[in-house]
């Protein structure tokens, strides 16, 4: 399926609030923000009708919503659904930006539907809008050393071996969602996946 040339909704799922900041949960808000200074559209302001905090620009020559909802990360499908429903954006032409426990740290994956692997903000996403088939970039931030509870090890921050290389990865996030939004998602993933993934 081809990018359509109409609008789109880039999402990066976290948690609000400065204590979250800089957590694993956090990346796919990091990489909204990236987005939002590329689309050349300045800061994020709340767009109460979702409760979300969003930036209007274009990327790839679409004109794109960049959005982070403003509840917490199991609760990120009611802003998600307003969202699509206040700017009549079909769940097809939603990008989610979120962090992956199932990747290795800083490893860039993209995907259409599927399952959530337990992640709470698809979940609730999927569940809002009614469908699984919205596209993901998932970010890879490795699973929690030893015994430590996943749930714990995603509201940690980032390793300092992790912070040097965090900037790259996050960059290449954001390439990918631009990909998807200008060639779709066969060709963004032939670009971002390496042949043996």
């Amino acid at each position: 399926m081809s990018p359509g040339p109409g609008p789109a909704l880039v999402v990066g799922l976290g948690n609000p609030g400065p204590e979250y900041e800089g957590t694993r949960h956090n990346v796919g808000t990091r990489v909204a923000a990236l987005l939002a200074t590329r689309a050349g559209a300045g800061r994020f302001s709340a767009h109460k009708r979702s409760n979300a905090d969003i930036a209007q620009g274009r990327l790839a020559g679409r004109p794109v919503t960049v959005a982070v909802p403003r509840t917490y990360m199991n609760l990120s499908g009611g802003p998600v659904a307003g969202l699509v429903q206040y700017f009549s954006i079909p769940p097809t032409e939603v990008i989610v930006v979120h962090d992956e426990l199932d990747l290795d740290f800083g490893v860039i994956r993209l995907k259409r539907g599927g399952g959530e692997g337990g992640h709470n903000g698809l979940r609730s996403i999927s569940k809002a809008l009614g469908t699984k088939d919205y596209l993901r970039v998932r970010f890879g931030i490795g699973r929690p050393p030893g015994r430590q509870d996943p749930a714990d090890y995603v509201l940690k921050r980032f390793s300092g071996v992790e912070n040097k290389e965090l900037d790259l990865g996050l960059d290449l996030a954001a390439d990918a969602a631009e990909a998807l939004l200008s060639e779709g998602l066969e060709a963004a993933q032939n670009r971002f996946h390496p042949l043996s993934g």
